[in-house]
């Protein structure tokens, strides 16, 4: 008797959670996709061409001096003499090191500021994952570390949604404090 008892209790308590699974709701979202298709990182990506597009221009005007200057080298440097050829020779060199080192911290600034806009671009996306949880009462969102979702749980569409909606003011530069890595 005492096994039939320990045998039911067994079975209760295996079929009790299954109905605690079963009334968990889950969701996935596809953070890759938010963060290439969200407007707020066309946004982002657009505010850093701007900023940008300026000292780029320099460093092409320099390149054209730089080649024009070679190939005057090259031509004239058959006929030039020594003390000329070897002046042109260290402008050409002086100008390709300042030229590298400007083109470095152009690269350097511009990863800087691309990590800023990024880290602000995630912590929206973040924000508006949680709000859509906490509305709709999720118990569990999973993002890149899934191997499989079905479109059942996916809810990418409705994130992109709501970061569509709060677009306008991320244009005008609704989150400019950089944002701090989300919990994990």
């Amino acid at each position: 008797m005492k096994r039939y008892l320990l045998i039911a209790v067994a079975v209760v308590s295996a079929w009790s959670g299954v109905v605690s699974a079963a009334e968990l709701k889950l969701g996935f979202v596809n953070a890759a996709k938010i963060l290439e298709e969200a407007p707020q990182a066309d946004t982002a990506r657009n505010k850093l061409e701007k900023e940008f597009s300026g000292r780029n221009k320099k460093l092409i005007d320099g390149q054209k001096e730089l080649k024009a200057l070679e190939d005057k080298l090259a031509k004239d440097g058959a006929v030039m003499s020594d003390a000329e050829r070897a002046k042109s020779e260290r402008n050409i060199n002086a100008l390709r090191r300042d030229l590298k080192r400007d083109q470095d911290e152009a690269r350097e600034d511009f990863n800087i500021r691309r990590n800023e806009e990024f880290s602000r671009l995630q912590k929206q996306v973040y924000e508006a994952i949680v709000a859509l949880a906490k509305q709709e009462n999720y118990d569990l969102i999973v993002g890149d570390g899934a191997i499989y979702s079905s479109e059942r749980v996916d809810i990418t569409d409705k994130v992109m949604a709501r970061l569509k909606a709060g677009a306008p003011e991320a244009a005008k530069g609704g989150a400019t404090e950089p944002a701090a890595q989300p919990k994990q």
